[in-house]
């Protein structure tokens, strides 16, 4: 597995982890990806699935990485302290690797919402903090609210067929020394049906495929981890699908192969619910 470093605070993690979103608690699958090195382990307070995590991880915690979310409806610095408490008990552990905001709040001032986060740090409840579906402008905010080089990760809907979003976050992410976290690279498991509507993304795709003797799913991963700040989350209930999703990692689309499956891909708008 190949690793990177967790924003600037000089922490390796893998390139590819394991999210939990719709995750049907079999252990299987999240002890697979650690034996696959790809022990990052991603869940949030709103998927349900924290305490299948925990129980997944039991016995063997400190070999994990666990990050969780907490949803706006949360915001308020006591709300947040008493979100932190929530999932520390559902993980069964007594502290959060990388605890991340949601997506952004019209109502409760980010200030707010970072002192509570930077209380969690000091506390010893939260190592690391990011925030997930934030603009550049949202993200500039949040740094400012936190200090310099504190947030560490924004993650964000980013994959071949969905990248218009992630076109202006993941150059500034880059320059700024955060990891983009990238979910639902496979477009949540419709990618095939999605490159069958696009003939010559299917004819390149499966041209690259072969030279590289690796699966479609595993060329749009490794589309993503071109960028050299972006880890993938994807997400799966089966044990070889993990291994699949390892497989992305270790190896290097060149900068050609790169560029033709973008131009195959055609437009690539995101239109997600966290947006106007």
């Amino acid at each position: 597995m190949e690793m990177m470093e967790l924003g600037s605070s000089g922490e390796q993690i893998p390139r590819i982890g394991y999210g939990t979103w719709m995750h049907l608690g079999d252990a299987a699958t999240i002890q697979r990806a650690l034996a696959l090195d790809a022990g990052f382990i991603d869940t949030a307070e709103s998927y349900d699935t924290e305490r299948y995590v925990g129980e997944a991880v039991r016995g063997n915690r400190d070999a994990y990485f666990l990050a969780t979310k907490v949803s706006p409806n949360h915001f308020a610095f006591d709300q947040i302290i008493a979100a932190a408490e929530r999932s520390l008990k559902e993980l069964d552990t007594s502290i959060i690797d990388l605890y991340q905001l949601h997506w952004p709040s019209d109502s409760v001032p980010i200030e707010e919402t970072m002192g509570a986060m930077a209380k969690l740090v000091a506390d010893g409840k939260v190592r690391h903090v990011g925030v997930s579906n934030f603009s550049v402008d949202q993200l500039r905010d949040a740094e400012q609210a936190l200090g310099a080089g504190r947030v560490v990760t924004n993650q964000i809907k980013f994959s071949l067929l969905d990248h218009e979003f992630a076109d202006e976050v993941v150059p500034y992410c880059r320059d700024h020394g955060v990891t983009i976290m990238s979910y639902s690279p496979l477009e949540e498991g419709a990618f095939q049906a999605r490159i069958k509507e696009r003939p010559r993304l299917a004819t390149t795709i499966d041209a690259i495929a072969a030279e590289w003797q690796k699966t479609r799913a595993q060329v749009l991963l490794n589309w993503v981890l071109h960028e050299p700040n972006v880890m993938s989350i994807p997400r799966t209930n089966r044990v070889e699908r993990v291994d699949e999703n390892c497989g992305a990692s270790g190896w290097r689309l060149t900068d050609a192969q790169h560029a033709a499956l973008a131009d195959a891909a055609g437009e690539a708008r995101t239109r997600r619910w966290w947006r106007s």
